[in-house]
């Protein structure tokens, strides 16, 4: 919370900085970073509100919490994006059609080194917390913020093409940071598809079946399923141990692997273990439920 409200707060004051100059110089190109870095600023509202609703305890109707938040806050995120470059490519394409001289073109490179170092900034600021925090999310958006640091830097080309004395440099630059936001925005999109969906890292499956085939008392290990709620991780899984273990042993086993489970796999809070009794070789445990898998 504390790294969003700061980073809204940098964002904030690097958008008032450009928009004075937009208003001053009516430069497309800065135009369309300023609405960026206002898109960027703005991702922090949904996601402060989404993590502070995540906090809720469960309850008798929501019993897995309230961490699919951050995925609904994911979807305004996408929207904001998606407006940003809209508007962005609008004010482009309206400047190549109806081309229009910019003043203070000197002004126009100095907004574009201060979008670039607010965004670094930022995004330094979000990658060191999101992995001291083991927060993907976090981690996502700074590297977010970073590519719209260097598209601010695409406003000194525009800038500088002017002063050069070709003016259509600037919306040719615009429309070359409309494509940047795009190009975020299929990505962000495709991220909060596969969370929608439940989508994990392949490798996280294949650490998860490591760790309990190394689990005293696991003989076998059976399927892995893994899903992220908000920004951590619950797993469900089959472990079979030896069917002539009391009960109590059995959970010991259990206990055994979500321990570890918990320790070794990143920002996995919680497992449900399940344990099925490996033998007799003719035993089949779970035949009353063959016909509904």
């Amino acid at each position: 919370m504390r790294v969003l409200v700061v980073s809204f707060a940098v964002l904030m004051a690097t958008f008032v900085v450009q928009a004075v100059i937009v208003a001053l110089s009516g430069s497309v190109a800065l135009l369309g970073d300023t609405l960026h870095n206002l898109a960027d600023a703005l991702t922090a509202v949904p996601l402060a509100i989404a993590f502070s609703v995540g906090r809720r305890a469960a309850t008798r109707r929501f019993t897995y919490g309230y961490g699919r938040a951050e995925d609904l806050a994911g979807i305004v995120i996408v929207l904001i994006i998606a407006a940003s470059a809209a508007l962005a490519g609008y004010e482009a394409v309206t400047r190549l059609l109806d081309p229009r001289d910019i003043e203070a073109v000197a002004w126009v490179a100095v907004a574009g080194v201060v979008g670039f170092l607010g965004n670094e900034w930022v995004a330094r600021y979000r990658i060191k917390v999101g992995r001291e925090i083991g927060s993907a999310a976090l981690v996502a958006d700074g590297l977010h913020a970073r590519t719209d640091g260097f598209a601010s830097l695409a406003v000194l080309l525009g800038a500088g093409g002017v002063a050069l004395g070709f003016p259509i440099a600037d919306p040719i630059v615009g429309l070359f940071i409309t494509v940047a936001i795009l190009f975020v925005l299929r990505d962000a999109a495709k991220e909060i598809y596969h969370r929608l969906m439940d989508a994990v890292d392949p490798a996280l499956v294949d650490e998860a079946e490591r760790i309990l085939r190394a689990v005293d008392g696991v003989e076998r290990v059976g399927s892995v399923r893994m899903r992220w709620i908000g920004h951590a991780l619950h797993a469900e899984v089959d472990i079979l141990v030896r069917h002539d273990l009391t009960v109590v042993a059995a959970h010991a086993v259990a206990v055994r692997a979500e321990h570890r489970l918990i320790h070794e796999v990143p920002r996995l809070r919680a497992a449900t273990v399940h344990t099925d009794p490996y033998g007799p070789a003719d035993a089949d445990h779970h035949a009353p439920l063959t016909a509904h898998r």
